[in-house]
């Protein structure tokens, strides 16, 4: 089994340049995760290119073998850093998530 995680967010800035810069630093900051949480078999993130202000602005696709891969990524202490960064800079609100089975 290959568990998948989705979240996405919209962004707090009116501003689109800061919109922008704060989307491509949280890919920047998820993506590095890959190789640092051994349990992320794949991971991706989608920023917007449409009009992210009527969608969600940018979201995140990892793939796990399980949900015990999936607890450890969420609780590693370096995702834990670039959630609390991600969180200055999105609406918490605006979380979506979905965790199923491929």
């Amino acid at each position: 089994m290959t568990l998948r995680h989705i979240v996405s967010w919209t962004l707090k800035s009116d501003d689109a340049a800061q919109r922008r810069e704060d989307a491509e630093s949280v890919r920047s900051r998820l993506l590095a995760l890959q190789g640092v949480v051994p349990s992320i078999q794949s991971i991706a993130v989608i920023i917007d290119e449409v009009d992210e202000r009527t969608t969600n602005s940018v979201a995140v696709v990892a793939d796990f073998a399980d949900a015990a891969g999936l607890e450890e990524y969420i609780v590693h202490p370096v995702h834990q850093e670039a959630a609390a960064w991600i969180r200055t800079v999105v609406n918490v609100e605006s979380r979506v998530a979905v965790d199923g089975a491929l």
